[in-house]
């Protein structure tokens, strides 16, 4: 996402007065900050995934198997990308995604590729323990800021409808207007 956008969106006054802007704007504004949630979480994703894969790859060596080769990164993909995920409950529970890179995460991609490019994953085995520990934090470096921004993100979207749901309470706006 371009970093002025983003930016702008988690400049302390971005919010400004709420109740002084329209519900229209209130609205617009909730929904570009979804949008740019879902692109940082889309990269906050892409980065866990991969810090999982490096630290896999560090586990596996202190527990004396060696580097790994490619074959070996691909056979334990659905273990490492698949820990921590429930099935109970069904399909329903797990939060639809896009299976595109959102519009606005585009920039942020080519900040993590220039950390561990996609295509380096299956070449871990070739790199030193050390090499993999530095990745390890730098991933955790990178995958924090992105959750920061997320987080900064989110608590402008509680205020965004925070702000629309006190309206409809205080009968300032109705739910036909919703059907103009």
């Amino acid at each position: 996402m371009p970093t002025g956008e983003l930016d702008r969106l988690l400049e302390a006054d971005y919010l400004g007065d709420l109740q002084s802007r329209s519900i229209e704007e209130v609205r617009s504004m909730r929904d570009e900050c979804r949008r740019a949630e879902d692109g940082l979480s889309f990269v906050r994703r892409q980065t866990q995934g991969r810090l999982d894969i490096v630290a896999a790859e560090l586990a596996r060596r202190a527990e004396g198997k060696g580097p790994s080769d490619a074959g070996d990164i691909v056979d334990m993909l659905p273990e490492i990308l698949g820990h921590g995920v429930s099935t109970s409950g069904g399909i329903a529970n797990v939060r639809p995604t896009s299976l595109g890179v959102p519009d606005d995460a585009s920039r942020m991609i080519v900040e993590l590729e220039g950390i561990l490019h996609e295509s380096s994953l299956l070449g871990l085995g070739q790199i030193t323990d050390d090499e993999l520990r530095q990745l390890v934090d730098r991933l955790t470096d990178y995958e924090r800021t992105v959750s920061d921004r997320r987080r900064g993100l989110h608590d402008r979207l509680d205020a965004l409808q925070a702000e629309i749901v006190r309206r409809y309470k205080t009968g300032e706006v109705s739910v036909e207007s919703l059907l103009k």
